[in-house]
């Protein structure tokens, strides 16, 4: 049977057509662009930082595991969607970063979420860094604690706002590694900050790990805290371990609590067998190839004096990401398209998605990349520079 709503009276989405002409004046219309499995773009915009999602033992054990255990987990962790699969990769996750326990959801997002709200409560406390990813600020608003944003990599701000709240249950949460412009956040200070404070730490490492610490151990292992009994990790499965995912390291306790307490693992379905097995066999080949994080941070440091070398103004990377300013979004969106029609891939990070407000094209260095092709890479990026 049809039906009829021509005589709907209003049009309840009008609004989003305010909405887009503001977005088409102001540069900043978002568009999907489906890439193609055989694309010949030169990747530089992808996270794929130890070029393992196209590994063929990657992508044989994703497929082993669609045979063994189905194309979809088939209900949430705490119903069917838990395998044996998954019990394997959280033991080796939490093993490799150094920390007591793991649990693992569908998304890095996911992880955040169901850390930032199950660990804090109405009348906490909650200390941000300013640079924070989008998973983080969400995660603090539905947390419904009181959230106090502080300056970027500050220490000294982070231990006056946790004095001006001493006594209060708090929680402090950093970024490891800051997407947009690659740079590591003063881990160790603030552990340090934390320990003495009696507050927590939880701290995402999605950047960081595969790409530093001990054989890409991550940020963590890097500043001597993985394990430390006040302090929680959250990772990604989808950029160095190239599959899908994400995950939560920490003590015991803190794991069996996230199980119990946590809705965006309570209530998600279970990570799909393909990733976790692409992410498993990925994070063995790391520990069989530590060598590929000293590649990737050798390769980033690379594109960063190569390109600063020609007069651009790029972030030192202290990971994989190297962030390059341009002078206003829509020249930066110009930039990464002309980089695209000369056979190079980059992203293209402009408000709202920059808390500074300055455009970028972010260009992601990869372990698998020749020095022929970072050759390349430099000069069409230098070529389509905009002016001024």
């Amino acid at each position: 049977m049809e039906r009829d709503f021509s005589g709907w009276t209003d049009d309840p989405f009008a609004w989003t057509d305010d909405e887009a002409r503001h977005r088409e004046r102001s540069g900043l219309v978002r568009t999907l662009r489906p890439r193609e499995a055989d694309s010949v773009l030169l990747d530089l915009a992808s996270n794929d930082y130890l070029g393992l999602a196209r590994h063929p033992a990657v992508t044989g054990a994703a497929a082993a595991a669609v045979r063994r255990w189905g194309a979809g987990a088939t209900g949430s962790r705490l119903v069917t969607g838990s395998t044996a699969l998954h019990a394997e990769l959280e033991r080796e996750l939490a093993d490799f970063c150094g920390f007591e326990a793991a649990l693992v959801l569908s998304s890095g997002y996911a992880a955040n979420l169901a850390a930032l709200t199950a660990l804090t409560a109405r009348g906490s406390l909650i200390v941000s860094d300013a640079g924070n990813h989008a998973s983080i600020v969400d995660g603090c608003r539905l947390s419904r604690a009181e959230t106090v944003v502080v300056p970027h990599a500050e220490p000294v701000v982070v231990r006056k706002t946790l004095d001006a709240h001493a006594g209060r249950r708090a929680l402090v949460v950093s970024d490891a590694v800051f997407s947009v412009d690659g740079d590591a956040a003063p881990l160790r200070e603030l552990a340090e900050v934390c320990r003495t404070r009696g507050a927590a730490l939880l701290v995402d490492d999605a950047h960081g790990l595969g790409v530093l610490g001990t054989g890409g151990r991550g940020a963590l292992d890097a500043a001597g805290i993985a394990g430390a009994g006040g302090v929680v990790a959250t990772v990604t499965l989808s950029k160095s371990l190239g599959s899908q995912g994400g995950a939560v390291l920490g003590p015991a306790r803190v794991i069996s609590h996230l199980v119990n307490a946590a809705r965006t693992f309570i209530f998600d379905t279970g990570l799909a067998p393909a990733a976790v097995g692409g992410a498993l066999e990925s994070l063995r080949l790391l520990r069989r190839e530590p060598a590929r994080a000293d590649r990737v941070r050798a390769v980033a440091r690379t594109l960063h004096a190569r390109l600063t070398g020609e007069g651009l103004t790029a972030v030192r990377p202290d990971a994989a990401v190297v962030s390059v300013q341009a002078p206003s979004p829509e020249a930066a969106v110009r930039w990464a398209a002309d980089c695209r029609a000369a056979g190079l891939a980059v992203g293209c990070f402009r408000p709202p998605s920059v808390p500074d407000g300055i455009s970028r094209i972010r260009l992601t260095a990869r372990a698998d990349l020749t020095d022929q092709q970072i050759d390349a890479a430099v000069r069409t990026v230098v070529a389509s520079a905009p002016a001024g």
